[in-house]
């Protein structure tokens, strides 16, 4: 049996064994949806737990000009996807040892190689120092520095998807934000910490950029050095949770928080760019970040609450630098090369610059469609003043999420708003046009 089939198998056994055990705790409320947990003594401070997460998107994407699709140009896509993908198993073995693991897929669409295996996505062993003080842990994770939503809980996301530009290495140096690390991370009071020392992945693995060094910078295929990070956050009103490294987008009305936060990336000669004179220059990577995160229960007896969060950012990736994302892309090629976003839906997400990104929403009354659950409208921007453009990068976006099942079952309506770089030739990158794509999720979590 392989690795994969093993893995399969652990988590089936997990899930029966669980399911067995919460059957026979003599609830015989039918209705209570019990977590899957597994307590390891009686009572219960021992314990693993799984989750499992599922989010499927359904697309109409105006595509970038000159999108192709295996050499043939299309205007627009429709298109349905596996977003996200993600089983979770973590809990505390013992009085002083926790332990974490997820694995899954991102990304599965049309176009994907097909029969793709599972892949981990975090690995950790953390040992408890002192509680709630300090924490040591070691492995591929999510603990990370910068801002709250470089390590983004998925499944309570406010709005489609988190604003990706503060994974700020995402897939070049690291495995979906997550990195080979050493972390410390805890509470002093009110004060939730988190800092790292982490060995960044091989440049010469990544599909996100050529390995020949350019005139604009871009990650220098040399031997890595390590990278510090850390991330501090002030918690004013209710305190949020740190047993696992991902920050919640929205409590929908179960809190009220008001979290400022502070942080940092750097590595030594990270990057590098050719000069005009054929000289190679290597420079370092610093990239800061300040945010604030703010939710407020409106109404406790009808539950309705609004969320809001704001970031700003300063990168420095070196000279020029600039980088697309697409996320899922519905076309793999471009027969323009002026067309700065490159394929599909991309666009300049990355540079060296200032970002400032903000989102806000409304979370109706719990009861206002009855046993239909209720509603959650929001808006968000990032606007990005990167070296490399004439004007600013500005992506809107808003949408709905119809929120079910305690958010055990989440449907998304969603637009967005990119806009289109064209390089002249002076060598300028300047605005043509904004596309737009509009998408439907419909995310299941256990």
């Amino acid at each position: 049996m392989n690795n994969k089939n093993c893995l399969l198998a652990f988590l089936l056994y997990m899930l029966f064994t669980i399911h067995a055990y919460a059957q026979g705790s003599g609830n015989s409320d039918k209705k209570e949806i019990k977590d899957l947990v597994l307590k390891l003594n009686e009572d219960g401070s021992h314990y693993l737990k799984t989750t499992l997460l599922s989010q499927i998107w359904v697309r109409y994407t105006e595509n970038n000009p000159g999108s192709t699709i295996d050499g043939y140009p299309e205007a627009e896509t429709f298109d349905i996807g596996i977003r996200r993908l993600r089983a979770q198993i973590f809990g505390k073995i013992s009085d002083k040892v926790f332990i974490y693991t997820q694995f899954g897929q991102n990304n599965l669409s049309y176009d994907s190689p097909r029969k793709q295996g599972l892949f981990i996505h975090d690995a950790i062993a953390e040992l408890e120092i002192s509680p709630e003080y300090c924490s040591l842990g070691a492995g591929l994770t999510g603990w990370s520095g910068l801002s709250r939503y470089a390590s983004p809980a998925v499944g309570s996301i406010l709005s489609l998807d988190a604003p990706l530009y503060q994974q700020a290495t995402n897939d070049v140096n690291d495995q979906f934000l997550r990195k080979y690390s050493i972390y410390a991370k805890g509470k002093i009071n009110r004060l939730d910490y988190r800092i790292a020392i982490s060995k960044p992945l091989t440049i010469a693995n990544t599909s996100t950029q050529s390995l020949s060094i350019q005139n604009n910078s871009q990650f220098s295929i040399l031997p890595a050095s390590p990278q510090y990070q850390g991330y501090f956050m002030y918690q004013i009103l209710d305190k949020e949770a740190d047993i696992v490294p991902y920050t919640t987008g929205t409590y929908l009305g179960k809190k009220n928080v008001l979290s400022v936060g502070c942080g940092f990336i750097t590595q030594k000669n990270a990057v590098w760019h050719r000069e005009n004179t054929n000289d190679t220059i290597t420079e370092n990577m610093l990239l800061l970040a300040a945010d604030i995160f703010y939710e407020q229960i409106l109404n406790k007896d009808i539950g309705n609450a609004i969320t809001g969060y704001a970031c700003i950012s300063k990168y420095d990736y070196g000279k020029k630098y600039i980088r697309n994302l697409g996320v899922m892309n519905p076309a793999n090629g471009n027969n323009q090369s002026n067309i700065i976003n490159g394929a599909g839906n991309a666009f300049p997400i990355y540079g060296t610059g200032t970002t400032f990104f903000t989102q806000i929403g409304y979370l109706f009354p719990q009861n206002l469609l009855s046993t239909w659950g209720t509603l959650q409208m929001y808006s968000c921007m990032q606007y990005s003043s990167y070296d490399v453009l004439i004007k600013p990068m500005i992506m809107l976006e808003g949408g709905v999420n119809w929120i079910l099942d305690g958010n055990r079952s989440k449907i998304s309506f969603n637009y967005q708003n990119r806009p289109i770089y064209n390089k002249d030739l002076m060598g300028n990158y300047s605005i043509i046009d904004h596309k737009g794509m509009f998408t439907m999720q419909y995310q299941i979590m256990i």
